[in-house]
């Protein structure tokens, strides 16, 4: 499966499932680990659970089994790793306490700037 179709099959199950602030970064060009990467929020552990599972069990579904899942057992923050995709499932306090949006939007600033000079 293209990375464009995992990510899209990714982001529908959130979606179905009423993921909220989903956003999507390309990091090919910033990291070896990865390709896209995926943040949402669900409401409660539950949800952040069941926002995680459904990840899961639509990439086995389409045939790509998770690399490896952390953090389902506190449904705070959940990691999906589909290898060249990585899924970020939070609650909203933990995504505000570490804030990978900035983290990657300052990364995607710096190379902006560094391309322009």
């Amino acid at each position: 499966m293209q990375t464009d179709e995992l990510k899209a099959t990714a982001l529908k199950a959130l979606d179905d499932l009423k993921g909220l602030d989903i956003v999507e970064y390309d990091v090919r060009e910033l990291t070896p680990v990865t390709d896209v990467m995926i943040i949402a929020s669900g409401t409660s552990a539950r949800h952040v659970k069941s926002l995680a599972d459904a990840v899961v069990m639509a990439c086995k579904k389409a045939g790509v089994p998770p690399v490896g899942v952390e953090g389902e057992r506190e449904g705070e923050w959940v990691l999906v790793d589909l290898g060249d995709v990585v899924v970020h499932v939070m609650q909203p306090r933990i995504r505000e306490f570490y804030a990978l949006e900035k983290l990657w939007s300052v990364t995607e600033e710096s190379r902006e700037k560094s391309e322009r000079r």
